[in-house]
C-alpha cells in the first residue's frame, strides 16, 4: 500500500489542530461542503460522480454501504479506483455506515473491520469514517490499526431517534477524541426546538474549551437545518449536502449551501 501523503496536520491559532486534506483545510473556521455518493452499482456511481463534479463540492463521501455487490471480491479497490480517477484532487471520504447508525447494511464486527481495513489498504481514500457504536475498545483498537496504515479517521456517532443532552454530546465527542480519531462527528435528531439549541451549545463548548482537533456536528431533519449552516459560528468543520439523493435527513442542496455559507462566516471578535 502506498501511504496517503495528502493529509497533513497543523495548529490553528486557537491551539487546535487543523487538518489539510489535499486542497482543503478542515478546522480553520470555514465549514467545507461534502457530497455523498449513494450509488447501488457501478453505473449509478459513475452517473452520480458526473452530477457531483458539476456542483460546488470540497469533499466527496462514498457511502459504500449503499453498494449492492459489497460482498463481491475486488469490489472495494475497483470502485475506489473509479472514484479517485474521476475526482482527481477532490478529497475522498470512505464510509460504510451500518444499520445501527442509519446505514444500509447490517454486518458483523469482523466484517466491519475487514471492510474498513481493506479500504485503507488501497491507499486511495483520504479519510475513513469509523463508528463509535461498535464499542469503545474496538473503536480505539481499529483507529490504531488504521493510523498504522497511514489513514486518517473521522470518528462518528449518529442518533436518528433523539438528541442526547448537551453534556452527553460533549462526552461522546471527547471520547472519540481520546481514542485518537483525527476528526470527531456527532449527528443527532431533534424532536423539539430545544434539541437544536442543545446541539449548537455543545458544539460551541467544544470549540471554546474541549476540542483540540476538528469536529463535525449537525442536528438532522428540517428542524435542525440551521446547524448545517452554522459551522462558522459553532466550529463544525464540515457540512453534508446533496447533488441528487440525500444520505441523511435534512441535507440541503450543494448549490444552496454554497450560496448561503459565505454570508454565515463569523468574523473573530477583537
Amino acid at each position: 500500500m502506498e501511504k496517503n501523503n495528502y493529509v497533513d496536520e497543523k495548529k490553528a491559532g486557537s491551539g487546535r489542530k487543523i487538518i489539510e486534506v489535499r486542497s482543503i483545510t478542515l478546522g480553520d473556521g470555514v465549514p467545507k461542503i461534502c457530497i455523498p455518493v449513494t450509488a447501488h452499482d457501478e453505473r449509478e456511481l459513475r452517473t452520480q460522480i458526473e452530477k457531483i463534479l458539476e456542483a460546488p463540492c470540497d469533499m466527496v463521501e462514498w457511502r459504500a454501504d449503499f453498494f449492492e455487490d459489497y460482498c463481491t471480491p475486488g469490489w472495494l479497490p475497483e470502485m475506489l479506483g473509479i472514484l479517485r480517477n474521476a475526482l482527481g484532487e477532490i478529497p475522498l471520504l470512505f464510509t460504510f455506515r451500518t444499520k445501527a447508525e442509519g446505514g444500509e447494511r447490517e454486518v458483523t464486527l469482523e466484517e466491519y473491520e475487514q471492510i474498513n481495513l481493506e479500504a485503507a489498504s488501497t491507499g486511495i481514500p483520504d479519510l475513513l469514517d469509523l463508528e463509535l457504536n461498535r464499542g469503545e475498545r474496538f473503536f480505539c483498537d481499529i483507529i490504531r490499526k488504521l493510523h498504522a496504515s497511514g489513514m486518517k479517521v473521522i470518528g462518528s456517532f449518529h442518533d436518528f431517534d433523539q438528541t442526547p443532552g448537551k453534556e452527553e454530546i460533549i462526552e461522546i465527542l471527547c471520547t472519540m477524541q481520546k481514542c485518537g480519531a483525527d476528526i470527531t462527528k456527532a449527528a443527532v435528531m431533534p424532536r423539539k426546538e430545544e434539541d437544536v439549541l442543545a446541539l449548537l451549545e455543545a458544539s460551541l463548548e467544544m470549540k471554546r474549551y474541549k476540542s483540540d482537533r476538528p469536529f463535525i456536528t449537525m442536528s438532522m431533519g428540517s428542524l435542525g437545518a440551521v446547524s448545517r449552516l452554522a459551522g462558522s459560528l459553532t466550529g463544525s468543520a464540515l457540512t453534508f449536502a446533496t447533488a441528487g439523493r440525500a444520505s441523511a435527513p435534512g441535507q440541503m442542496g450543494a448549490e444552496l449551501l454554497a450560496r448561503l455559507l459565505p454570508s454565515m462566516i463569523v468574523e473573530k471578535s477583537r
